[in-house]
């Protein structure tokens, strides 16, 4: 669904989407970069929760995890 709204874009923003709309319109323009910027955030957000998630992991339990990826490793090249 679209919907018309009225926003105060900066000139050199309106002169890009011009520049780069290639036979589009310029809502269409304006629509894909939204939308693009929306994914980078939403990825960004969650390498953050992440990078948080990870760094939660005490030291301890990183140990065992290497020793049990070492191990596994060790397996497959067996196989």
């Amino acid at each position: 669904m679209r919907k018309a709204t009225s926003l105060t874009v900066e000139a050199e923003l309106l002169h890009y989407v011009h520049r780069t709309r290639r036979g589009r319109s310029r809502s269409e323009r304006v629509n894909e970069l939204l939308r693009r910027g929306i994914e980078q955030e939403r990825e960004e957000a969650l390498a953050a929760e992440a990078q948080a998630f990870f760094a939660s992991v005490p030291h301890a339990e990183r140990a065992e995890t290497k020793a049990w990826q070492a191990l596994s490793a060790r397996s497959w090249r067996r196989e």
